[in-house]
């Protein structure tokens, strides 16, 4: 069994995922990271901070492929302390919800809430059967959402109620989890500074400058993955179902 504390990533090849990823790697955590696409660069920054870090290929949304990762991660470091259900896709094109088709929606609700919440149930059963061997273990799942949870854009309608999706399966999880000393958390990013927004930089330098954020610069990823650092390192252990607001104070709704 690994010393470390193991830590799942989803979507950590790049942008938010692959910050979250070093973060915990700093914070003395081995990461496994699971994406789709080739997420060698990140296993190389995970490793460069002396901790010991695994690239899984597969799609959140295949119950083979999530099967597959979990057994690799028993193989290879024989515990799992920690999830972070990080991928997420935004539509390929947006459509006003008065047009936009189905496949749009399927897509989208597939990978960013079903995926994970059946990762998540995989993952909550193996910390519960493996609490009585490890009951001081901190162990914690969080879930990144998107100001959007809360945030009506009908030209990204199905977007919306994936990430509004996400934040009620947080509660769900938290008050099923509480029992077992398993802490569950939901980051809420803003206007971050990834490949998902580099296509409207222009609308948002517009939208920050003229104030639409409190705090008047754009997030970064390092935002999201400090935070995240926090719960997994216990910092919020009397807190579950928290929800984390990184978004220079958009949700403050000021008049």
């Amino acid at each position: 069994m690994s010393k470390s504390s193991v830590a799942l990533v989803t979507g950590a090849a790049r942008g938010i995922g692959r910050a979250i990823a070093v973060e915990l790697a700093k914070s003395g955590l081995d990461v496994v990271i699971f994406d789709v696409i080739d997420a060698g660069e990140t296993v190389k920054a995970v490793e460069a901070q002396g901790q010991r870090g695994l690239a899984v290929s597969g799609d959140v949304t295949s119950a083979a492929d999530r099967a597959g990762v979990l057994g690799r991660i028993k193989d290879e470091f024989g515990r799992l302390d920690v999830l972070v259900n990080n991928a997420g896709v935004a539509p390929n094109v947006r459509a006003d919800i008065l047009e936009a088709g189905e496949e749009s929606y399927d897509r989208v609700m597939t990978i960013n809430l079903k995926g994970p919440y059946f990762l998540t149930q995989a993952v909550a059963n193996w910390m519960i059967n493996e609490r009585p061997e490890r009951p001081e273990a901190w162990m914690c799942i969080v879930n990144i959402s998107s100001m959007s949870a809360y945030t009506a854009s009908p030209s990204r309608g199905e977007y919306c109620i994936s990430k509004a999706g996400v934040s009620m399966a947080t509660r769900l999880w938290a008050a099923r989890l509480a029992e077992y000393g398993i802490g569950v958390y939901e980051m809420r990013p803003g206007i971050i500074k990834t490949d998902m927004t580099a296509a409207v930089t222009a609308k948002y330098d517009k939208l920050i400058a003229e104030g639409i954020t409190p705090i008047k610069r754009w997030g970064q990823p390092g935002d999201i993955a400090r935070a995240v650092a926090a719960c997994v390192r216990g910092d919020l252990g009397f807190s579950t179902g928290e929800v984390i607001n990184i978004d220079g104070g958009y949700h403050l709704r000021i008049l």
